[in-house]
């Protein structure tokens, strides 16, 4: 089988096409590079945006998974117009090219963030959504115009991710556990803004199973799932983190709590995904933490813009913006 991951050279691309490659399936990443290259060689990769692939483009692959786009509020927020073009826009063209091609299955990287404000209630995938904000509506439009292309011999899922944590070759650090991580390996305290806010965690080697159980399942299913190791407070996440820290490093972590609003609140029940898919996750907040600090020493400086999507992306932005208004004049 041949897979074409589009934005496969990102945080959850970098771990999840060598797992791919591992169990024998064909892998092809095309990707504007952003964020750089941080996979293996034996993967092809091409530097192209992904809005000038054509039907013939995807005829040579049984399945394709949708990783790009925009990744997080931060970003969506400064940038709403590219937020929702490559977040809304972008996916439901790919499916119908890849429809077009003969593809048979596509598969998306949609969010949880999706839910938006949950009142502490359980959410499944057939939950009401309520989410308020530039980024969970522009997953949710991504989502709603692949799945609707669902047809005999064309399968289309949708992963609703939890917040994805851990260790990836191409690196972030402005994911919930990998902040507190990070401030408690410089800082030696965390602060939590608002310690009884929910959230649904996975570490970024379970986000790659997942998708990985979606690519092997039966040919008629189709549908949205919920993937999460579990849901937490954040509270309950600073705790975690800080013990798991104080355990490597034998220092001594504080927590502060401010106690300031936050009205993004979810929690989401992952019972199809182990029912229909057999996602079985294996890591929680304490092993995310281990795997961090285990490669603690490739990182360097863990304040690097390199980790940190919405200054990558406003480089870019900016280095764009002065090579158009340097550009000559036509005429």
């Amino acid at each position: 089988m041949r897979i074409l991951v589009a934005g496969g050279a990102g945080y959850i691309g970098s771990v999840l096409t060598p797992l791919l490659q591992e169990h024998g399936y064909q892998v092809d990443v095309v990707d504007l590079l952003w964020f750089g290259n941080h996979l293996p060689d034996s993967i092809p990769i091409q530097k192209r945006d992904l809005f000038t692939l054509d039907a013939p483009d995807f005829e040579k692959y049984n399945q394709v998974i949708f990783l790009a786009g925009l990744s997080n509020d931060p970003m969506a927020e400064y940038d709403p117009a590219m937020n929702f073009v490559q977040n809304g826009a972008l996916p439901p063209y790919l499916a119908f090219r890849a429809r077009q091609a003969g593809v048979q299955r596509f598969i998306y990287a949609s969010s949880c963030s999706i839910y938006g404000y949950t009142e502490n209630e359980l959410y499944n995938e057939d939950a009401p959504l309520s989410c308020a904000y530039p980024y969970g509506i522009s997953k949710l439009v991504g989502e709603r115009g692949v799945l609707q292309q669902q047809e005999s011999g064309f399968s289309t899922i949708a992963l609703r991710q939890g917040t994805v944590n851990g260790h990836s070759p191409r690196m972030r650090f402005d994911l919930i556990v990998n902040t507190m991580y990070k401030a408690a390996m410089t800082e030696g305290r965390i602060i939590v803004n608002n310690p009884a806010i929910w959230r649904p965690l996975v570490d970024v080697r379970d986000t790659a199973g997942a998708f990985l159980r979606a690519v092997q399942a039966d040919n008629d299913v189709s549908g949205v799932f919920n993937i999460a190791y579990d849901n937490f407070t954040v509270g309950q996440v600073a705790d975690l983190v800080k013990d798991a820290v104080e355990t490597h490093t034998g220092k001594k972590v504080l927590v502060e709590v401010r106690n300031q609003a936050d009205c993004r609140n979810y929690k989401v029940d992952c019972s199809r995904a182990r029912n229909r898919l057999g996602f079985q996750p294996q890591y929680d907040v304490r092993a995310m933490v281990a795997n961090l600090y285990a490669h603690h020493a490739s990182y360097g400086d863990l304040t690097y813009e390199k980790f940190y999507n919405i200054l990558v992306f406003k480089q870019l932005l900016e280095r764009q913006s002065n090579a158009s208004t340097k550009a000559p004049c036509a005429g």
